[in-house]
């Protein structure tokens, strides 16, 4: 229902903008550069679906192994007392909960390939215990806020970028982003405990928060002490150790447990596919909307906007110029990775807009895609608020990029 509001509004407000333009300013290429958006976006949209296909297959292929293989109670022991706090509809070793754990851990990684299809795996499963099938379960509510929230512990495409555009220091907003991410998450966490009524002073959800938060002390005070160099070289080598070692902890498992392991692959790789075709229609509509939004004008008013309220109250608006990757981030993933890139080229990429930008682009999430794409894979239409939630842990990550941005670089 929010998806639908929103989608109606990109084209109702991109399209009032455009006709003042093209009116008041006699600007003449807003409307033909609205319908160009429509076309890109559409084949933008029919691409990733389909470029998700082998993504998916492979993935939901291994999940399929290690889910025959008794890999999901394995895991549930590991955080179930943790998970049936925040996710009490979910049956005891359901194979959502291995999926779950799967994703966050891909996210966290920095994994994008890798989470979406096993992101969409866990949807599905979720799904087929929700009793509302029109209608996001709280369990699939408090899934979509915490992938919405975007928490990531080695932004590896970020890095990566920065390094192409030949930063000084690739790795420098590493600690920012991993600060103004963990921002996000924990009040997206907050925002649906509460409407949930979950509690957050359970002693086993308090530690396991506070084990986490220890945890990123811990990775924070590590990867301080490293050359940038060594941090960009260790982080890349510890996630390749991660993945191929649950890769083979999979197929090892299946093969112990004498399943026939190539053909279950088989299997799940199947529904991989069937998933990334399903999802087509939702991709081209969101990514559309989004694409006409952008191409009115309407994210340089806001912009513009924002910086004049910010210097009428007389604070600094150093940052603003980075502002539009943050706006970008929960509508296009893409998009915010290629505003950072041009600001980084106007600015330099060492400059303190183009650190801002890459710690916006790693501290929130492609929500509104992220939404578009997990609930219109299972036919969710009210998503109650999931959208709501998903926005307040971004707006979050924002503000907490914003203090430590001025606080690491200003």
């Amino acid at each position: 229902m929010v998806l639908n509001y929103i989608w109606i509004s990109f084209f109702l407000i991109a399209f009032i903008v455009a006709l003042i333009k093209l009116i008041v300013f006699n600007d003449a290429t807003v409307f033909p550069a609205m319908l160009q958006s429509t076309f890109d976006m559409a084949k933008t949209g029919f691409e990733i679906s389909i470029g998700l296909a082998g993504v998916m297959s492979l993935w939901l292929g291994l999940m399929k192994i290690g889910e025959r293989g008794g890999m999901i109670p394995i895991l549930s022991r590991v955080v179930g007392p943790f998970f049936s706090r925040l996710f009490p509809e979910i049956p005891k070793n359901h194979p959502a909960t291995g999926s779950i754990i799967m994703n966050f851990s891909a996210n966290i990684l920095g994994l994008d390939n890798a989470a979406t299809p096993l992101g969409l795996k866990a949807m599905n499963e979720l799904q087929e215990i929700n009793p509302n099938k029109d209608t996001a379960s709280n369990a699939q509510i408090m899934f979509l806020v915490l992938n919405a929230s975007g928490l990531t512990i080695i932004p590896i495409s970020i890095m990566a970028d920065r390094a192409m555009l030949q930063a000084a220091n690739p790795t420098s907003i590493f600690i920012p982003t991993l600060i103004a991410t963990f921002c996000s998450t924990f009040i997206g966490l907050l925002y649906v405990c509460i409407r949930q009524k979950i509690n957050l002073f359970d002693p086993v959800i308090l530690g396991y928060i506070v084990g986490m938060l220890l945890l990123i002390v811990g990775i924070v005070f590590y990867f301080s002490g490293l050359t940038p160099e060594q941090i960009q070289q260790q982080s890349s080598l510890l996630t390749g150790i991660i993945i191929f070692s649950i890769i083979v902890c999979f197929i090892g498992l299946g093969w112990w447990r004498k399943i026939p392991v190539f053909e279950t692959f088989i299997e799940g790789a199947k529904e991989g596919f069937a998933t990334s075709v399903k999802i087509i229609p939702f991709l081209v509509g969101i990514l559309v909307g989004i694409g006409v939004f952008r191409a009115s004008g309407v994210l340089n008013y806001i912009e513009d906007g924002i910086a004049w309220s910010l210097a009428a109250m007389g604070l600094n608006t150093d940052f603003v110029p980075a502002l539009p990757v943050a706006l970008l981030k929960p509508l296009s993933g893409q998009g915010a990775r290629s505003m950072m890139i041009e600001v980084s080229k106007v600015y330099g990429p060492d400059s303190f807009v183009a650190n801002m930008a890459s710690i916006f682009r790693g501290c929130a999430e492609t929500t509104l895609y992220l939404l578009a794409l997990y609930f219109g894979s299972v036919g969710v239409r009210n998503t109650r608020y999931a959208v709501t939630g998903g926005l307040i842990a971004d707006l979050a990550g924002v503000i907490g990029g914003i203090f430590v941005g001025y606080l690491f670089f200003h």
